[in-house]
């Protein structure tokens, strides 16, 4: 769903190489990451196995290049709106407000937080960064653990 609502904002033709990249990428992020988590076998992840799923699988930060890599790149170039290889607040505020519901003074946080070489834009590495520490972290202070939005603590 995350992905259809980043191509739906973006404007992305159906047929363009990043669509259909993202679309492999989701697929297989599915079948090799969260499919396995079904603990009750009824073709459906809940969130109680998502969460103990994450836990047991996504624990390799070393693993980041098979599990995730390839889908944040899709999704940095779908966020990346003018193209211009980096991200800026304005990117960033628009695709996650649209997609997930940011409110705009999270992004505006979590933006200020993620881009922390100061320079008004997350770069490809920046953002593989947050998307790392997000999924792989586990300093309850990291500033990507807010990448989706504000997590009260």
């Amino acid at each position: 769903m995350m992905s259809e609502r980043y191509i739906a904002a973006r404007g992305a033709a159906r047929d363009s190489a990043t669509v259909r990249l993202l679309a492999e990428g989701m697929d297989g992020f599915w079948t090799d990451v969260i499919a396995p988590m079904d603990q009750d076998g009824d073709g459906k992840v809940d969130l109680r196995e998502m969460a103990e799923g994450f836990k047991r699988v996504l624990t390799d930060s070393t693993l980041y290049p098979e599990q995730i890599e390839p889908v944040t790149n899709c999704f940095f170039d779908l966020v990346d709106l003018n193209e211009d290889g980096k991200i800026d607040q304005a990117e960033f505020q628009q695709m996650f407000d649209s997609v997930a519901g940011v409110p705009g003074e999270d992004c505006a946080a979590v933006f200020a937080a993620l881009d922390r070489d100061g320079s008004g834009a997350l770069d490809r590495a920046e953002f593989h960064r947050a998307v790392t520490e997000f999924f792989y972290g586990n300093d309850p202070d990291a500033p990507a653990n807010h990448l989706f939005g504000r997590v009260a603590g």
